[in-house]
């Protein structure tokens, strides 16, 4: 797989004792859209918090192996998960707007991230919400509550909040499991879009859905990575057998 931007080395993920994640290695490229797939409870969502130290926070917490982002090891001592987490953005399975105004929403961590401010944040507010596909539907109530916006805009509010960051890496963890099917196809339609700028990686348990929108597939199963390829592989032509029978619905 050329040019990747992650790289993960013998990575190991234990809460307390028990063993999550076990000798993953593997590449994310750059400027695809990377499904993780698998039952619920294979370690998909820890996966993709270790690649931006989201799992610091939870306690009693221990991470093995090397997790490289542009070649700099992001659980080296003298690494700032703060860091790591402006270069590497997040959208949640259900959107989390802050009870703020949509404009708020946005310009909060630009804000106190020093990245812009006056005309400048002005200007990026919209073109984060010019990415996220939001902007029209929004510019004319930028200071109404962002509470107030659908359950599919505000899930794009939460990915122009991410964008304003301006990160390089966008992970997101089943971020249309909350909404309708329109606003799923938008969403898609997206995510699409913003690999041309963005690296993503997604957790999904719509086969569909990774079918649809990745070009590369993770099959995980209790902790390890079973199979790792290009989606329509991973697919039409899966090389373990634990993979197809996953893909055809017969666990899970």
């Amino acid at each position: 797989m050329v040019n990747p931007i992650i790289k993960l080395e013998n990575l190991n993920f234990y809460y307390g004792v028990v063993k999550a994640l076990s000798n993953i290695t593997m590449n994310f490229n750059r400027n695809c859209v990377t499904a993780i797939i698998g039952p619920s409870g294979c370690g998909k969502s820890t996966l993709l918090r270790l690649l931006n130290r989201m799992n610091d926070l939870i306690d009693n917490t221990r991470v093995e192996g090397k997790v490289e982002i542009d070649g700099k090891d992001i659980y080296s001592n003298n690494v700032d998960p703060v860091e790591v987490r402006k270069k590497v953005g997040m959208v949640f399975q259900k959107p989390n707007p802050f009870p703020k105004s949509i404009y708020k929403n946005i310009a909060f961590g630009p804000k106190i991230n020093r990245l812009a401010r006056g005309s400048k944040l002005d200007d990026l507010v919209e073109e984060s919400l010019k990415a996220a596909a939001l902007w029209d539907e929004v510019k004319d109530i930028l200071h109404h509550s962002a509470m107030e916006l659908s359950g599919g805009q505000q899930q794009r509010l939460c990915i122009a909040r991410a964008l304003a960051m301006k990160p390089e890496i966008l992970l997101m963890d089943e971020p249309t499991s909350a909404l309708d099917p329109i606003s799923t196809a938008r969403i898609e339609d997206l995510i699409e879009d913003l690999k041309e700028k963005y690296s993503i990686i997604i957790v999904t348990h719509n086969m569909q859905q990774a079918a649809r929108i990745s070009d590369f597939t993770a099959f995980l199963y209790l902790g390890q990575l079973i199979e790792y390829d290009k989606t329509e592989k991973i697919f039409t032509n899966p090389s373990n057998k634990k993979t197809e029978d996953y893909i055809t619905g017969r666990f899970g």
